[in-house]
Protein backbone atom coordinates (compact mmCIF):
# COMPACT_ATOMS: atom_id res chain seq x y z
CA UNK A 1 0.00 0.00 0.00
CA UNK A 2 1.49 3.40 -0.65
CA UNK A 3 2.49 5.64 2.15
CA UNK A 4 0.96 8.79 1.61
CA UNK A 5 2.48 12.10 2.32
CA UNK A 6 6.11 13.96 2.06
CA UNK A 7 9.29 13.15 3.56
CA UNK A 8 12.49 14.66 2.77
CA UNK A 9 15.17 12.37 1.20
CA UNK A 10 17.49 13.24 4.16
CA UNK A 11 15.35 12.17 7.17
CA UNK A 12 13.96 8.91 5.22
CA UNK A 13 18.20 8.51 4.85
CA UNK A 14 18.25 8.56 8.62
CA UNK A 15 14.96 6.56 8.96
CA UNK A 16 16.27 3.71 6.85
CA UNK A 17 20.01 4.02 7.49
CA UNK A 18 20.26 1.17 9.76
CA UNK A 19 18.05 -1.27 7.34
CA UNK A 20 19.67 -3.80 4.57
CA UNK A 21 19.97 -2.54 1.41
CA UNK A 22 16.76 -4.10 -0.12
CA UNK A 23 14.33 -3.00 2.77
CA UNK A 24 15.90 0.85 2.59
CA UNK A 25 14.97 0.71 -1.53
CA UNK A 26 11.59 -1.27 -1.28
CA UNK A 27 10.22 1.35 0.94
CA UNK A 28 11.81 4.21 -1.47
CA UNK A 29 9.47 2.88 -3.97
CA UNK A 30 6.81 2.44 -1.10
CA UNK A 31 7.00 5.94 -0.36
CA UNK A 32 8.01 7.10 -3.46
CA UNK A 33 10.70 9.57 -2.04
CA UNK A 34 13.83 10.67 -4.22
CA UNK A 35 13.23 7.64 -6.87
CA UNK A 36 12.36 8.02 -10.97
CA UNK A 37 11.02 5.51 -13.82
CA UNK A 38 13.32 5.42 -16.81
CA UNK A 39 11.45 3.00 -19.25
CA UNK A 40 12.32 2.15 -22.59
CA UNK A 41 10.16 1.65 -25.39
CA UNK A 42 9.95 -0.98 -28.61
CA UNK A 43 12.94 -3.14 -26.61
CA UNK A 44 10.86 -6.49 -27.93
CA UNK A 45 10.69 -6.29 -31.56
CA UNK A 46 7.27 -8.14 -32.32
CA UNK A 47 6.21 -5.53 -30.24
CA UNK A 48 7.51 -2.50 -32.07
CA UNK A 49 6.14 -4.30 -35.11
CA UNK A 50 2.41 -5.18 -33.43
CA UNK A 51 2.61 -1.34 -32.96
CA UNK A 52 3.58 -0.40 -36.64
CA UNK A 53 7.02 0.95 -35.95
CA UNK A 54 9.32 0.03 -38.64
CA UNK A 55 12.44 -1.86 -37.70
CA UNK A 56 15.48 -2.22 -39.10
CA UNK A 57 18.69 -4.47 -39.02
CA UNK A 58 20.27 -1.96 -37.14
CA UNK A 59 19.72 -1.24 -33.16
CA UNK A 60 20.56 2.55 -32.88
CA UNK A 61 19.20 3.79 -29.93
CA UNK A 62 16.91 3.04 -27.20
CA UNK A 63 13.79 5.23 -26.95
CA UNK A 64 13.62 6.53 -23.41
CA UNK A 65 10.77 8.23 -21.39
CA UNK A 66 9.90 8.63 -17.80
CA UNK A 67 6.93 7.60 -15.40
CA UNK A 68 6.54 9.83 -12.40
CA UNK A 69 6.79 8.42 -8.99
CA UNK A 70 3.10 9.69 -8.70
CA UNK A 71 2.12 6.98 -10.85
CA UNK A 72 3.38 3.86 -8.76
CA UNK A 73 1.20 1.55 -7.07
CA UNK A 74 1.43 -1.20 -5.26
CA UNK A 75 -0.82 -3.61 -3.05
CA UNK A 76 -4.36 -3.25 -2.73
CA UNK A 77 -4.69 0.65 -5.21
CA UNK A 78 -6.63 -0.49 -8.41
CA UNK A 79 -5.53 0.69 -11.76
CA UNK A 80 -7.58 4.49 -12.04
CA UNK A 81 -8.74 4.75 -16.12
CA UNK A 82 -9.58 8.05 -16.86
CA UNK A 83 -12.21 9.47 -18.76
CA UNK A 84 -11.86 9.31 -22.41
CA UNK A 85 -8.44 7.19 -22.27
CA UNK A 86 -8.32 3.80 -24.12
CA UNK A 87 -6.24 2.24 -21.44
CA UNK A 88 -3.90 -0.41 -22.72
CA UNK A 89 -1.69 -3.16 -20.28
CA UNK A 90 2.28 -3.70 -20.51
CA UNK A 91 3.78 -6.01 -18.53
CA UNK A 92 7.44 -5.07 -18.26
CA UNK A 93 10.81 -6.31 -16.29
CA UNK A 94 11.53 -3.80 -13.84
CA UNK A 95 15.37 -3.44 -12.50
CA UNK A 96 16.05 -1.61 -9.68
CA UNK A 97 18.94 0.16 -9.03
CA UNK A 98 21.51 -0.15 -5.90
CA UNK A 99 23.60 2.55 -5.80
CA UNK A 100 24.42 5.59 -8.01
CA UNK A 101 25.49 4.85 -11.48
CA UNK A 102 26.86 7.48 -13.86
CA UNK A 103 28.63 6.25 -17.30
CA UNK A 104 28.92 2.84 -16.08
CA UNK A 105 30.31 0.54 -19.04
CA UNK A 106 28.44 -2.24 -20.11
CA UNK A 107 30.55 -4.94 -19.00
CA UNK A 108 30.00 -3.33 -15.35
CA UNK A 109 26.53 -2.55 -15.26
CA UNK A 110 24.81 -5.18 -13.76
CA UNK A 111 26.80 -4.92 -10.41
CA UNK A 112 25.05 -1.86 -10.05
CA UNK A 113 21.13 -3.57 -9.84
CA UNK A 114 19.83 -4.36 -6.48
CA UNK A 115 17.20 -6.10 -7.69
CA UNK A 116 14.15 -6.79 -9.96
CA UNK A 117 10.07 -5.95 -9.99
CA UNK A 118 7.22 -7.25 -11.84
CA UNK A 119 5.68 -3.88 -13.70
CA UNK A 120 2.90 -3.24 -15.73
CA UNK A 121 4.03 0.17 -18.15
CA UNK A 122 -0.44 0.90 -18.01
CA UNK A 123 -0.77 3.66 -21.20
CA UNK A 124 -3.41 5.61 -22.60
CA UNK A 125 -3.21 4.17 -26.32
CA UNK A 126 -5.18 6.98 -27.79
CA UNK A 127 -3.57 9.98 -26.32
CA UNK A 128 -0.38 8.66 -26.86
CA UNK A 129 -1.50 7.88 -30.44
CA UNK A 130 -2.85 11.46 -30.99
CA UNK A 131 0.67 12.89 -29.30
CA UNK A 132 3.20 11.01 -31.82
CA UNK A 133 0.58 12.18 -34.92
CA UNK A 134 1.19 15.36 -33.68
CA UNK A 135 5.16 15.16 -32.83
CA UNK A 136 4.75 16.38 -29.19
CA UNK A 137 5.64 14.20 -26.39
CA UNK A 138 3.48 11.60 -24.74
CA UNK A 139 3.83 12.14 -20.85
CA UNK A 140 0.75 12.54 -19.94
CA UNK A 141 -0.43 9.39 -21.76
CA UNK A 142 1.98 7.19 -19.91
CA UNK A 143 2.22 9.17 -16.49
CA UNK A 144 -1.21 9.57 -14.94
CA UNK A 145 -1.82 8.17 -11.21
CA UNK A 146 -1.64 4.43 -10.50
CA UNK A 147 -0.31 3.60 -14.26
CA UNK A 148 2.58 2.03 -12.64
CA UNK A 149 1.90 -0.95 -10.80
CA UNK A 150 4.72 -2.94 -9.49
CA UNK A 151 5.37 -5.84 -7.32
CA UNK A 152 7.58 -6.44 -4.08
CA UNK A 153 10.94 -5.93 -4.80
CA UNK A 154 12.88 -9.60 -5.89
CA UNK A 155 17.19 -9.08 -4.42
CA UNK A 156 19.65 -9.80 -7.07
CA UNK A 157 20.46 -12.68 -5.90
CA UNK A 158 17.02 -14.51 -6.16
CA UNK A 159 17.01 -13.88 -10.03
CA UNK A 160 19.90 -16.39 -11.24
CA UNK A 161 19.90 -15.17 -14.98
CA UNK A 162 17.79 -12.30 -15.54
CA UNK A 163 18.45 -12.46 -19.14
CA UNK A 164 15.81 -15.40 -19.28
CA UNK A 165 12.99 -14.57 -17.52
CA UNK A 166 9.68 -15.27 -18.95
CA UNK A 167 6.72 -12.79 -18.77
CA UNK A 168 3.10 -13.28 -18.35
CA UNK A 169 0.09 -10.84 -17.83
CA UNK A 170 -3.60 -12.15 -18.23
CA UNK A 171 -7.29 -10.31 -18.12
CA UNK A 172 -9.60 -11.80 -16.36
CA UNK A 173 -8.19 -15.31 -16.53
CA UNK A 174 -6.92 -14.97 -19.72
CA UNK A 175 -3.58 -15.17 -21.08
CA UNK A 176 -3.11 -11.64 -23.46
CA UNK A 177 0.97 -11.35 -22.96
CA UNK A 178 3.69 -13.84 -22.98
CA UNK A 179 7.47 -13.17 -23.47
CA UNK A 180 10.56 -13.51 -22.24
CA UNK A 181 13.34 -11.06 -21.67
CA UNK A 182 15.89 -13.16 -23.95
CA UNK A 183 13.77 -11.01 -27.02
CA UNK A 184 15.06 -7.97 -25.49
CA UNK A 185 16.44 -5.72 -28.35
CA UNK A 186 19.07 -3.97 -25.90
CA UNK A 187 20.10 -5.87 -22.70
CA UNK A 188 19.79 -4.98 -19.24
CA UNK A 189 23.43 -4.01 -19.14
CA UNK A 190 23.13 -2.03 -22.29
CA UNK A 191 19.85 0.01 -20.97
CA UNK A 192 21.76 0.88 -17.88
CA UNK A 193 25.09 2.25 -19.63
CA UNK A 194 23.60 4.22 -22.07
CA UNK A 195 21.25 5.62 -19.63
CA UNK A 196 23.86 6.26 -17.34
CA UNK A 197 25.47 8.36 -19.90
CA UNK A 198 22.82 11.10 -19.94
CA UNK A 199 21.33 10.87 -16.21
CA UNK A 200 22.96 10.06 -13.22
CA UNK A 201 20.55 6.78 -11.75
CA UNK A 202 20.54 6.49 -8.15
CA UNK A 203 20.07 3.68 -5.73
CA UNK A 204 16.09 2.91 -5.78
CA UNK A 205 15.48 4.12 -9.57
CA UNK A 206 13.75 2.09 -11.39
CA UNK A 207 14.12 1.07 -14.86
CA UNK A 208 11.57 -0.70 -16.95
CA UNK A 209 12.80 -2.92 -19.78
CA UNK A 210 10.10 -3.12 -22.53
CA UNK A 211 7.22 -5.16 -23.32
CA UNK A 212 6.54 -8.45 -25.16
CA UNK A 213 3.61 -8.41 -28.04
CA UNK A 214 0.24 -8.59 -26.92
CA UNK A 215 -0.76 -5.39 -25.47
CA UNK A 216 -4.36 -4.88 -25.10
CA UNK A 217 -7.13 -2.93 -23.40
CA UNK A 218 -8.34 -2.68 -20.07
CA UNK A 219 -11.69 -2.02 -19.01
CA UNK A 220 -13.50 -1.20 -16.07
CA UNK A 221 -14.05 -3.42 -13.26
CA UNK A 222 -10.90 -6.05 -15.37
CA UNK A 223 -8.68 -8.31 -12.82
CA UNK A 224 -5.22 -8.14 -14.66
CA UNK A 225 -2.30 -10.44 -13.40
CA UNK A 226 0.90 -9.98 -14.46
CA UNK A 227 4.35 -12.14 -13.21
CA UNK A 228 7.69 -12.78 -14.02
CA UNK A 229 7.53 -16.63 -14.28
CA UNK A 230 7.63 -18.59 -11.02
CA UNK A 231 9.48 -15.78 -8.96
CA UNK A 232 6.30 -12.97 -8.48
CA UNK A 233 3.51 -12.37 -9.37
CA UNK A 234 0.54 -8.82 -9.27
CA UNK A 235 -2.92 -8.63 -9.28
CA UNK A 236 -4.73 -5.54 -9.75
CA UNK A 237 -8.88 -4.20 -10.00
CA UNK A 238 -9.54 -1.52 -12.98
CA UNK A 239 -11.85 1.24 -12.15
CA UNK A 240 -12.81 3.40 -14.36
CA UNK A 241 -13.01 7.51 -12.88
CA UNK A 242 -16.21 9.16 -13.33
CA UNK A 243 -14.11 12.33 -14.43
Amino acid sequence: MVVQGTVSASLFRRLYSSKSVTTRISNMLIDKVGTKAVCVGRNYEKHAKEMGAQVTSTKGDPILFIKPTSSYIRGDSPILLPVGAQVHHEVELGVVIGKRAKLVSVDEAIGFVAGYVCCIDVTARNWQAKAKSEGTPWTISKGCDTFLPMSDLIPAQKVPNPRNLDLWLKVNGNMKQSGNTKDMIFSIEELISYTSKFMTLYEGDLLLTGTPEGVGPLEDNDIVEAGLGELTSIKFSCQRMSS
